[in-house]
């Protein structure tokens, strides 16, 4: 008997030491993150240093865009909750955050804003669209499962708008175009995360698996200053924008390691040289549970922003050499159609 337990307690031991190391190479590996201080790519123009009357961008993190034209603002998503990711883990349920909502309102100076557009309907882009139609006014554009996100805060059926394909909404002097696009093949054997549709009014709080897909869009946005592809997921159709002629392109690069080289050459492909844009900013790369305004890459066990760096500026040798790359700057305004020279 006296045996058995020792045994017993061996194995007990061996097991917890196991888990132990387990856990700790976890940790570790979840902490291994990229240096975005080693991207020595140029800054993009800043708003002040341009004409009156240009047209501006300011990345709120994830794919949040602000685009203004000093007249009228156009919000791409609208993420600002922020869901932890024991959050995200444990599916907890989640609730906007009203205080965060109100703060980037007003420090962003959402005064004009005239609509809110999501890439599709998942909970880091489309959770927050109603408590921010809400207390601006602003039209919901999108899926008929992002007008369930906004019925479901009670944003009224006037507010909202279910998009036509490949139609333009006018906005002040925007026209908004959304384009059907497939999200990036992330989960499980090349399948969509969280896929199906929203199907009624999603009322909070929810975990974040109530917010499905719901379909993806290319959001094409158009100025007489200069047009700007919105690509929020790493997700492409071939020839889509064959037809189509930009000059910037919000890059989508969440995950893109994971789907390999040879997949993100074909993305570049599609996105960028296909449309013959001038600038290319990735978007997308940083982690979405961390708070609102902290710019934290994904660990590299999951996408290596690193190496997207790397393959960036590969396909845009191979392919487009006069293509500028550019890193966002977390609530920086920038005049996205002025070309600065690239530094030496």
């Amino acid at each position: 008997m006296t045996m058995w337990r020792r045994r017993a307690k061996q194995a007990t031991f061996t097991a917890a030491a196991i888990i132990a190391i387990a856990a700790a190479a976890l940790i570790w590996l979840w902490n291994d993150r990229p240096d975005l201080d080693k991207i020595a790519w140029p800054s993009p123009a800043e708003s002040s240093a341009a004409a009156a009357d240009s047209v501006t961008v300011t990345w709120l993190g994830v794919t949040t865009l602000l685009f203004d034209d000093g007249e009228t603002q156009v919000l791409i998503d609208g993420f600002f909750s922020r869901p932890s990711l024991f959050d995200v883990i444990l599916r907890r349920p989640v609730d906007n955050d009203a205080a965060k909502i109100n703060f980037a309102l007003d420090e962003y100076r959402m005064r004009r804003l005239a609509a809110i557009v999501p890439v599709h309907s998942h909970f880091d882009h489309a959770m927050d669209i109603g408590a921010i139609a809400n207390r601006t006014s602003a039209s919901v554009l999108g899926s008929e499962s992002t007008a369930q996100i906004a019925r479901g805060a009670g944003v009224p059926e006037d507010q909202i708008t279910v998009a036509v394909e490949n139609r333009p909404y006018a906005f002040g002097r925007f026209n908004v175009m959304l384009l059907s696009s497939p999200h990036a093949p992330l989960g499980w054997r090349g399948s969509v995360p969280i896929p199906g549709s929203i199907d009624a009014p999603l009322a909070m709080p929810q975990p974040v698996s109530a917010w499905r897909e719901g379909g993806s869009y290319s959001i094409l946005v158009s100025h007489p200053k200069g047009t700007t592809i919105v690509q929020g997921s790493a997700g492409f159709s071939d020839g889509a924008f064959r037809e189509l002629r930009a000059d910037v392109v919000m890059l989508g690069v969440g995950g893109l390691t994971s789907l390999g080289k040879s997949y993100a050459e074909q993305y570049w492909q599609a996105l960028v040289t296909a449309t013959g844009a001038h600038s290319v900013y990735p978007i997308h790369f940083d982690d979405f549970t961390k708070p609102f305004g902290s710019i934290v890459p994904g660990p590299k066990i999951i996408s290596n922003f690193e190496t997207t760096v790397e393959w960036l500026e590969a396909f845009r040798t191979t392919w487009d050499n006069d293509v500028q790359l550019f890193m966002p700057e977390f609530g920086r305004p920038v005049a996205i159609y002025a070309q600065p020279t690239p530094e030496a």
